[in-house]
């Protein structure tokens, strides 16, 4: 009996969370070891399957990166990176849009409706969701002269996301799924950073929550130890300091951006511990770190 009424407390310390965030946005971007692990990507599926069930909207957001990697590999085709972005040429933009599009998004998708959801693939072409332009990349000299500008192709800059297709989904009890690519002008097709668009997609649906996945416990301070809550104005301190390595810093800017842009709250979470997504949510501790305007 006292099996039973544990399970019962677990579920009352649960509910003041399920009545706050009933109706509520979370975008929550997908990658790292969460996509590679077989039994953390059942996790994950099952996550964002009750959150269906208990009221909130989920969307996903997807990277890929390793993935994209293997088949480049078996291909031939040497990735080039530049400030953490891959050199995209057209070879390797084909290549990129066939893995996340046609393989990795329908993979998620079929792995939540396999755990009773109702998910629905999407990339940024459709429905004009992720409207992009050419990303002009600068690299300071090492001499002082003027900073080098360096094409590094087809790597798109968000200006605009179009909520319309993912908000009729979500009122029709459907999960969106989201691939990074983009769209421009002109049709033609670009590859982003799957943060930059979760972030924007957060901010474009007035998201409640944005939660970003990682292969880290969360962001650390100078003594090693993981923040489990850290302000915008911290956060900024830590980047200048350089207490925040380069591999996070995106991340965390992510987030002051996303607050910036009216995201109630964001999170950077553990994407190698089992159920991360409910964890966070749904219990005082957490298992990474929250970024907060105060």
């Amino acid at each position: 009996m006292d099996d039973f009424i544990g399970k019962a407390e677990v579920l009352m310390e649960a509910l003041p969370y399920f009545q706050r965030f009933y109706g509520k946005t979370f975008v929550i971007k997908y990658g790292g070891h969460a996509m590679e692990n077989e039994d953390l990507k059942a996790s994950f599926a099952q996550d964002i399957v009750l959150l269906k069930y208990v009221g909130i909207n989920p969307v996903v957001v997807h990277g890929g990166g390793p993935q994209i990697d293997t088949v480049l590999d078996k291909m031939g085709i040497t990735s080039r990176y530049v400030r953490g972005m891959r050199v995209t040429d057209q070879e390797t933009l084909d290549i990129v849009e066939m893995v996340l599009v046609g393989k990795v998004n329908k993979e998620i998708v079929n792995l939540i409706n396999q755990h009773g959801g109702m998910a629905v693939g999407l990339s940024g072409k459709d429905g004009q969701l992720i409207l992009a332009k050419k990303m002009n990349v600068t690299v300071a000299s090492a001499n002082g002269e003027s900073p080098e500008i360096i094409d590094i192709g087809m790597v798109g800059e968000i200006i605009g996301i179009n909520p319309l297709i993912i908000e009729s989904l979500d009122q029709n009890k459907f999960i969106p799924v989201i691939a990074p690519v983009g769209v421009g002008k002109d049709g033609e097709t670009y590859n982003i950073n799957a943060d930059l668009v979760a972030g924007e997609v957060a901010e474009a649906l007035h998201a409640e929550k944005l939660l970003l996945m990682t292969d880290v416990d969360g962001v650390k301070d100078k003594k090693g130890e993981l923040l489990s809550t850290l302000t915008e104005k911290q956060a900024r301190k830590m980047i200048q300091d350089g207490v925040v390595g380069s591999g996070m810093i995106p991340k965390v800017e992510c987030c002051i951006n996303a607050l910036k842009g009216g995201v109630e709250k964001t999170h950077i979470i553990d994407g190698r511990v089992k159920h991360a997504v409910l964890l966070e949510i749904f219990t005082k501790e957490g298992v990474g770190t929250e970024v907060v305007r105060k």
